[in-house]
C-alpha cells in the first residue's frame, strides 16, 4: 500500500499487516497477475477432481469477473475463504480498498459515522482498534456483494442474501482511509461470521511511518 501524502505532520505508514484465518486465499487483482492467481486458486480448490471441467470453467470466469470489478472500483487486495468445515467450504470474502482524501475539510470518524447513519439499513458505530479509531458498519442485503466468495452459483447478476461488514480506518498522517469490506452469504450464521470479521479487522497494524510496526 502507498498512502497518499497529507498535510499532517506525522509520517504516514508505508503499508499495513492483517492476520487472516487459515484457508483464506489472496487473489491478485492487477490485470497482469489475476489470471495466474485465479488459476492457482482453481487448481487448489479442485485438487484431485478431474471430472468437473464445466464447474472449473464457470468458477474461473466468475472469479476473473470479480477480480476485474474489484480492481476497477479501486480495490488493492482481495481475499477469498477456502476454509473448510468438514466437506463444506465456508464462503466469505475481504476486499481492501484505498479511499482517497475527501475534498474540502478532512473528515473525522465521527463525521463519517454521522454521514453513514443517514442510511437506515446500516448499523453504524465508532470503534477503537489497536490501529486507531474506525467506523464500523454492518448491513444485510438481498443483492450480491462484490466480490462473491468461491463456490457460489455462477450468475453474477443473481440476487443473493448476504451479510456485509465494513471498516473505514483513517490512515495516520495521510487524510485517506482504508476500507475493509467483509462479506458472506451465510446469513444463518451471520453473527458468528461477523465475530470472525471483527477479529480480522482488529488484527490490522500499520507498518512504517511514525509509531508504526517494523
Amino acid at each position: 500500500m502507498t498512502a497518499p501524502e497529507g498535510s499532517d505532520s506525522i509520517a504516514p505508514p508505508a503499508d499495513y499487516r492483517l492476520l487472516l484465518p487459515e484457508g483464506w486465499f489472496r487473489v491478485l487483482i492487477d490485470p497482469e497477475l489475476r489470471q495466474r492467481s485465479v488459476d492457482a486458486l482453481i487448481n487448489r480448490q479442485f485438487e484431485g477432481v478431474d471430472n468437473a471441467p464445466h464447474l472449473k470453467r464457470q468458477l474461473r470466469e466468475s472469479l476473473l469477473a470479480q477480480a476485474a470489478a474489484a480492481f476497477r472500483d479501486g480495490g488493492i487486495e482481495l481475499y477469498l475463504s477456502l476454509q473448510k468445515a468438514g466437506a463444506f467450504t465456508i464462503p466469505a470474502s475481504l476486499l481492501v480498498t484505498l479511499l482517497p482524501p475527501p475534498g474540502g475539510d478532512q473528515s473525522t470518524v465521527q463525521d463519517i459515522a454521522a454521514r453513514l447513519s443517514a442510511n437506515e439499513e446500516l448499523e453504524v458505530s465508532v470503534v477503537e482498534l489497536s490501529s486507531g479509531p474506525a467506523v464500523r458498519t454492518r448491513r444485510s442485503t438481498g443483492q450480491p456483494d462484490r466480490p462473491a466468495p468461491p463456490g457460489m452459483p455462477g450468475n453474477p447478476d443473481e440476487t443473493l442474501p448476504s451479510v456485509t461488514l465494513d471498516y473505514q480506518l483513517p490512515i495516520p498522517g495521510a487524510g485517506a482511509c482504508l476500507l475493509l469490506t467483509f462479506s458472506t452469504p451465510l446469513v444463518q450464521i451471520g453473527d458468528a461470521m461477523v465475530q470472525l470479521f471483527d477479529a480480522v479487522a482488529a488484527s490490522l497494524v500499520w507498518v512504517g511511518g511514525d509509531g508504526g510496526h517494523e
